[in-house]
């Protein structure tokens, strides 16, 4: 069971399990998360707190955008920024900023009555100058990863769903849980 809120992200991660034959089911489940730093630790946290209630193998999903510039803002928070300020807001604090360096990262802990594992994934790149494309959620227009073109041309997250879910944070998370859960728990 993925545990989340984010129909995006079950989609997502539903897609890459596919792959590995793994039917992942989505389950909805209000819960509080911890404040810290780092996304593994939230991750961890949250998959054994749910653990305790809901008794049943799960993963849950933590992720972020830091931006160098910002020093790793918005990171941990990045949810909340997402609704406080948007793309426009980043687009905005990153203004006549020429270091538009960033990157994202997702952390999956996986958890059942035997084991407890967490898998990270990131994917560098760079912060647009405005929102391009129309898919993904979030962050996604604006969002250009490294050294990625398609038809000669640099694509945000938001301009080709494919792309992304090829090279993403999350696909590189995903997939090594996939890996990792063919072998060890199948």
């Amino acid at each position: 069971m993925f545990v989340t809120s984010n129909a995006h992200k079950f989609a997502e991660a539903q897609k890459i399990l596919r792959l590995y034959k793994i039917q992942l089911e989505h389950l909805l489940y209000a819960y509080e998360e911890i404040r810290a730093d780092d996304i593994k630790q939230i991750a961890i946290e949250s998959a054994k707190t749910l653990f305790r209630k809901i008794k049943k193998p799960l993963v849950v999903e933590d992720s972020g955008l830091f931006i160098l510039s910002l020093n790793g803002f918005p990171g941990v928070y990045s949810a909340w920024v997402q609704k406080k300020l948007g793309n426009n807001g980043i687009l905005k604090l990153l203004s006549g900023t020429k270091n538009r360096g960033a990157y994202f990262k997702s952390c999956i802990a996986y958890i059942d009555s035997k084991n407890q594992k967490v898998f990270c994934g990131e994917v560098h790149g760079i912060i647009s100058k405005r929102k391009k494309g129309n898919n993904g959620f979030d962050y996604d227009p604006i969002f250009i990863p490294n050294n990625i073109q398609l038809n000669s041309k640099y694509l945000t997250f938001a301009e080709s769903e494919t792309l992304k879910n090829s090279i993403s944070h999350r696909f590189n998370a995903f997939t090594e849980l996939a890996k990792w859960y063919s072998v060890y728990i199948r």
